[in-house]
């Protein structure tokens, strides 16, 4: 993304991003997919500071981040005013389509509801549904929101021909586009389209699942700074204005990922971090399906 969503420094997990609706969205996010207790890493992230978790109704653990999270507000609604957790889920393709996403939607919506909570972000999961069912979803997900069922919406995955086939069909633009993002995976054209529509990009697999850690750049650079290489990899996503979402079930771990406001990567640890672009995906990244 642009300078207009770099990070400040020193960041701090206080630090946002606007959205176009005017939603501050925190800029460093935590991920569930894949956790071995759900609850029990939400709980942790959020006791260390972290105030945005990132599920999906694929990650079937929706259920469990709710509770950690109203758990942690001690029954307050912590989805509004100071202190708030932004919450963030996704529809998968094969539930794209009108009546399929209507289900779907309500389904997750009641869940965040038994906590008394609102999903802050809704997510089309990916493009794989085909062109048509994509439409009829993101219709789904604007007539939701309007209705105040849920706040900001937006997709994961696209690329930009999906994109592009939301604007051609009058349909208002996605305020976030999640993908696979790291240094081996820079998807420009993706990230320079997203720039220049005012969306969002969100960052998933900003640490490449733990691959690529004996890489000699970002070895030299993580001794540079005295810090480890995810920590590296996550201030690189923050510096690209990237809204990065690590994930981890190691409370140490989780710390360490938050542990980002001591440090910066200076211009030259950037270009040298560009350099590594080389389109490896350590995930799915169905961002070239029709």
């Amino acid at each position: 993304m642009g300078a207009e969503h770099a990070v400040a420094s020193p960041f701090t997990l206080a630090s946002s991003v606007k959205l176009r609706n005017g939603a501050q969205m925190p800029r460093l996010g935590f991920g569930v997919f894949q956790s071995t207790n759900a609850k029990a890493s939400t709980a942790h992230a959020l006791t260390m500071g972290y105030r945005h978790i990132d599920s999906a109704r694929y990650y079937h653990n929706e259920e469990e981040v709710c509770a950690a999270v109203q758990k942690f507000s001690g029954g307050n609604l912590p989805n509004e005013g100071t202190g708030k957790v932004w919450l963030t889920t996704k529809v998968m393709g094969q539930e794209h389509g009108t009546d399929q996403t209507n289900k779907a939607v309500d389904e997750s919506v009641a869940i965040a509801k038994k906590y008394g909570l609102t999903w802050d972000l809704f997510l089309l999961h990916d493009p794989t549904a085909g062109k048509q069912k994509r439409l009829e979803a993101w219709k789904v997900l604007i007539e939701k929101r309007d209705q105040g069922l849920i706040k900001s919406i937006g997709v994961s995955n696209f690329g930009v021909k999906h994109l592009e086939q939301i604007k051609e069909a009058g349909l208002e633009t996605p305020e976030v586009n999640q993908i696979e993002l790291h240094p081996f995976l820079q998807q420009r054209d993706i990230v320079e389209y997203c720039e220049k529509e005012g969306i969002v990009v969100e960052a998933y697999c900003p640490i490449l699942r733990g691959k690529r850690f004996d890489d000699p750049t970002l070895v030299e650079l993580s001794k540079k700074h005295s810090v480890t290489v995810p920590q590296i990899l996550i201030r690189w996503s923050l510096q690209k204005g990237f809204v990065p979402l690590p994930k981890s079930d190691t409370p140490g771990r989780i710390q360490a990922n938050a542990d980002l406001w001591d440090f910066e990567l200076d211009e030259g640890d950037m270009q040298q971090m560009e350099k590594l672009d080389e389109g490896y995906a350590v995930s799915w990244n169905p961002v070239n399906v029709e």
